[in-house]
């Protein structure tokens, strides 16, 4: 496996974490926040809807960028919301943060899937774009899980923070092993 796809596999992996945290924090988030669990679980709904419209909306306006200094972008971005959804006081905030990093999540696997293929020689493809997708289904299994108990043990805030965390180490990833001239 090459060490770029490393990369893009670990930012997947801390971008799916990000995505499936907050089922495992419903009762804590309800509790904290002031809001019932149906309330919060909308927090779920939103980050999906943020994905389906934001990341297509911002395909159309980035279109044209180079797709490492984009993907580099999106990292930081994806931070950023992590921290804002750290730092958050009110369910508002929380949910506001939570469609930050999900614009930067619909946008981040569409290029990260076109860099991956064009990683990799002709006939690799569908494993260049296996790898980064394995970053998700292992978020899913070990990712959130892990993240739900952070969260229990020293409260859903510093699950965010582990998060952003992971998203910095998974953004100098990128920087470092991705090629300068990214495909």
């Amino acid at each position: 496996m090459s060490l770029p796809l490393i990369g893009l596999f670990l930012a997947a992996f801390a971008v799916g974490t990000a995505e499936f945290i907050v089922a495992g924090l419903l009762p804590a988030l309800a509790a904290d926040l002031g809001v019932d669990i149906p309330t919060a679980g909308l927090l779920i709904t939103g980050y999906a809807i943020g994905v389906a419209i934001g990341g297509p909306l911002l395909a159309i306006f980035t279109g044209s960028l180079p797709r490492r200094p984009l993907l580099l972008a999106l990292m930081v971005a994806f931070v950023f919301g992590n921290m804002l959804c750290a730092l958050a006081t009110d369910y508002w905030l929380l949910l506001g943060a939570r469609l930050v990093v999900a614009c930067a999540h619909g946008l981040f696997f569409g290029t990260a899937m076109v860099v991956a293929t064009r990683l990799v020689p002709r006939g690799r493809q569908s494993t260049a774009v296996s790898i980064v997708i394995a970053g998700i289904t292992v978020a899913n299994v070990l990712g959130a899980p892990a993240g739900a108990a952070i969260g229990y043990r020293f409260g859903w805030q510093m699950s965010f923070w582990a998060i952003a965390a992971l998203g910095i180490v998974a953004t100098g990833a990128l920087a470092v092993l991705l090629p300068k001239t990214a495909p």
